[in-house]
C-alpha cells in the first residue's frame, strides 16, 4: 500500500530539495527515503528504482529550464532570440546549481525525460531559426555548448579572475550571435 502523501511527483520534489541542499550530489534511494521520512523500500511503491527517479527529476529540471528559456525567447527572432536563450539558460543554471549539475546532457531513456529535453531543444532551435542547413546545426551546437560550458564553470566557482563575469558572458554572447 503506497504511503499517503507520497507519489512520483512528491518524490521528485523531495529529490530536488536534496539536490538543492547538497549542491547536486548524486541521488540515492536511501537519501530520498530519509528526506521523505520513510524506509527505502517505500520508495519502490512509487518509482521502479533510482533510474526512474533520476529520469523524472531530470524531466522536471528540463521542464523548469524550458519554461525559463521559453519565456525569454518568446516573440524574439534571430540574434535577439539567441541572446535571450543564452542569458536565460545561464541564469537558470546559476540560480539552481545543484539541479543543473544533475541535468543529464542527453535526455534519453525515459519518455518524460526525452519529451522535456526535446522541448528545450525546440526552444534552442527557435533561437537559431534564422539559419538553415548545416549552419543551423552548427549554431545550435555552439549555443548549447556556450550556455552549458559558461554556466557550469560559473556555478562551480570557476571564474576567479578579477574581471566582471557578466561582462565576459556578454562578450561571449555577442561573439556567438555574430557567427
Amino acid at each position: 500500500m503506497p504511503r499517503a502523501g507520497l507519489s512520483p511527483e512528491a518524490l521528485v520534489d523531495i529529490a530536488l530539495a536534496e539536490l538543492d541542499a547538497t549542491g547536486g550530489a548524486p541521488l540515492s534511494i536511501g537519501t530520498v527515503a530519509a528526506r521523505a521520512g520513510v524506509k527505502p523500500p517505500s520508495i519502490y511503491k512509487h518509482v521502479a528504482g533510482l533510474a526512474e527517479l533520476e529520469a523524472l527529476v531530470g524531466a522536471r529540471i528540463y521542464d523548469d529550464l524550458g519554461e525559463a528559456v521559453a519565456a525569454a525567447v518568446d516573440g524574439r527572432q534571430g540574434a535577439d532570440a539567441a541572446r535571450a536563450f543564452l542569458h536565460a539558460y545561464r541564469s537558470f543554471a546559476v540560480r539552481h546549481p545543484g539541479r543543473y549539475r544533475a541535468l543529464p546532457p542527453r535526455p534519453v531513456g525515459h519518455p518524460a525525460l526525452a519529451a522535456a529535453g526535446a522541448r528545450v531543444m525546440a526552444i534552442a532551435e527557435r533561437a537559431v531559426a534564422d539559419r538553415g542547413g548545416d549552419d543551423a546545426i552548427h549554431a545550435l551546437r555552439g549555443l548549447r555548448a556556450a550556455a552549458h560550458g559558461f554556466a557550469t564553470l560559473e556555478a562551480a566557482g570557476g571564474f576567479g579572475l578579477p574581471a566582471d563575469v557578466d561582462a565576459s558572458f556578454d562578450r561571449l554572447v555577442e561573439q556567438l550571435v555574430r557567427l
